[in-house]
């Protein structure tokens, strides 16, 4: 059933790949996000996420931090997603103080995901033994719950205290993300929360909750991952979104395939593969409203710059966002 007088709801993501055959540059990338995030906070976008991987050849955002600093001061209400957080390539007691200054700079607007990391290359240039990946995630939440606590603590060792104490009470929030059983009892056991990379390994969270002896947290709150991009014609719009769709969807595949991680992301061959799994769609706006009016909870998600899309043709999607679709919800 249609209902009426809807609102909807919409977030944005950021990862800055930046592949050559894009032809921009990472600063004119960066500086178009900003220019994104203030549009966004403008028309009430309610979550941005901001992503990091290291060494990666296309430019995907090593240093999120940073990012979400600079998007912070442009904006004054929507919400900043660290998605993901990969701890085991922080000095624990460093991480705490910096997120500590967002904390106050964005004046309590900031959550983390925090996750082990998978990409072998990362670790290696990192030197960091990927067995020590739940070591570490470990003993970062304990050091970010403790330092955010505002009060010294105990660290390796020896009495420390972050300084000043976070803006939001207790700080940031920390969730854990991940794709495997062990992740997702950890994420109960130590987390405010857990998102799963794929919603399979959910199940082992949620019981993990149960027999620790708290209420059920119910289904997944991770359903289809899908990149949509709006356009006035659906098959130019493919056109010339294709090969960022395809480039993205490799680059994650061949990452995740170097220990076969449960995951969204495959290995393409070809648009036609990529367009019969429908992961990554293009829309018209009309069919984008059709959608979300049917919608249980209407909700638009956009990764503008997907894959290295430029930025005057991620503009072009937002922008028949703003035009064409919030209008139907006003």
């Amino acid at each position: 059933m249609v209902r009426s007088n809807l609102s909807v709801l919409f977030g944005l993501r950021f990862d800055f790949r930046n592949p050559s055959f894009a032809g921009t540059t990472v600063a004119e990338r960066y500086e178009a996000s900003l220019d994104m995030a203030a549009w966004a906070d403008r028309l009430g976008c309610v979550s941005i996420a901001v992503s990091e991987h290291h060494g990666s050849p296309d430019g995907y955002l090593p240093s999120p931090l940073p990012m979400v600093a600079a998007m912070a001061a442009r904006t004054t209400d929507v919400r900043f997603m660290v998605a993901a957080l990969i701890a085991p390539f922080y000095d624990p007691l460093r991480l705490a103080e910096d997120l500590v200054v967002l904390d106050h700079l964005s004046k309590g607007r900031v959550d983390l995901i925090v996750a082990g990391g998978y990409v072998h290359e990362e670790f290696a240039m990192y030197g960091v033994p990927m067995n020590e990946r739940g070591r570490r995630v470990t003993e970062t939440v304990a050091t970010l719950r403790a330092a955010f606590a505002g009060e010294p603590f105990e660290f390796r060792g020896r009495t420390v205290q972050v300084t000043p104490a976070p803006y939001r009470p207790g700080g940031p929030g920390i969730i854990l993300g991940g794709s495997s059983e062990a992740a997702a009892r950890r994420a109960a056991r130590i987390a405010d929360g857990f998102i799963p990379s794929v919603p399979d390994v959910w199940e082992f969270y949620r019981d993990e909750v149960q027999r620790l002896g708290r209420p059920d947290p119910g289904p997944s709150p991770v359903g289809e991952n899908r990149t949509v991009v709006l356009a006035t014609d659906v098959d130019k719009g493919w056109e010339q979104m294709a090969p960022f769709f395809l480039h993205e969807t490799n680059a994650y595949g061949a990452w995740q395939a170097q220990d076969d991680i449960a995951s969204p992301y495959r290995v393409a061959d070809d648009v036609d593969e990529l367009k019969a799994r429908g992961q990554y769609c293009v829309l018209t706006p009309d069919q984008l409203i059709a959608e979300l009016k049917t919608a249980p909870v209407p909700f638009a998600f956009f990764h503008p710059m997907c894959g290295g899309i430029p930025p005057d043709l991620a503009w072009s999607s937002l922008r028949l966002f703003e035009n064409e679709v919030l209008p139907a919800f006003a």
